[in-house]
């Protein structure tokens, strides 16, 4: 870990807990938090490894409403507003801390996060310029109510996609779909199981994923 640092948005201070690459970084990997959880999620946690040792600095995102000590969620638009300030400051002053250099330029952004923080990255991975979105138990819709399915939120991210679920997801289990892949665990919507699986997954997508020079 390199530190953290508090990044002013329209919603109040948000802040990033940086990791560094081991070798100058491919690209920059943004990770955002459950709706009612922190960025120590074992998911999280396992993502990180996984993406450092890739060769991408990892920035874990907590959101403004996290930050003030509260448990209960922003509204949708809310956490949308705050990501993108937060992306839009680390695309201008994101140093790689093993390779100098900076984002916007040589750094391509993928950005992702675990159930609401998955939400917030497909749905603000076009403001934000991001070539990839990783969505760690994608809550497909709300247990019990698959009638309100948010798809269309997975389908819009409009880049490719990488979702890592629990077969016995309660929140629904997403299917794979273009430039979408599904890569299915044994557990639940905790992803507190097969982290070795996790690891792996998420750093062969990494690896394969095709960056901008």
């Amino acid at each position: 870990m390199t530190g953290a640092r508090e990044i002013d948005t329209p919603r109040g201070p948000a802040r990033v807990t940086q990791h560094a690459a081991p070798h100058p970084a491919r690209g920059l990997l943004l990770l955002g938090h459950g709706a009612g959880g922190g960025i120590g999620a074992p998911d999280l946690v396992a993502a990180t490894a996984a993406a450092t040792a890739a060769g991408f600095d990892v920035g874990l995102v907590e959101q403004p409403y996290r930050v003030a000590g509260r448990r209960a969620p922003a509204p949708a638009g809310h956490l949308d507003e705050a990501w993108t300030a937060v992306a839009a400051e680390l695309a201008k002053d994101h140093v790689s801390s093993a390779g100098g250099s900076r984002m916007g330029t040589d750094l391509p952004l993928v950005q992702g996060g675990r159930s609401s923080g998955a939400r917030v990255a497909c749905r603000t991975a076009g403001a934000t310029g991001a070539v990839a979105v990783l969505c760690l138990a994608f809550p497909l819709h709300p247990p019990g109510k698959p009638e309100r399915t948010r798809q269309p939120e997975l389908d819009g991210a409009g880049v490719p996609v990488l979702v890592v679920q629990g077969r016995s997801d309660r929140f629904g289990v997403p299917g794979d779909g273009p430039d979408r892949r599904v890569v299915l665990l044994d557990g639940d919507h905790g992803l507190k199981k097969e982290h070795g699986a996790l690891r792996a997954a998420v750093g062969e997508w990494l690896a394969e994923l095709p960056l901008p020079r």
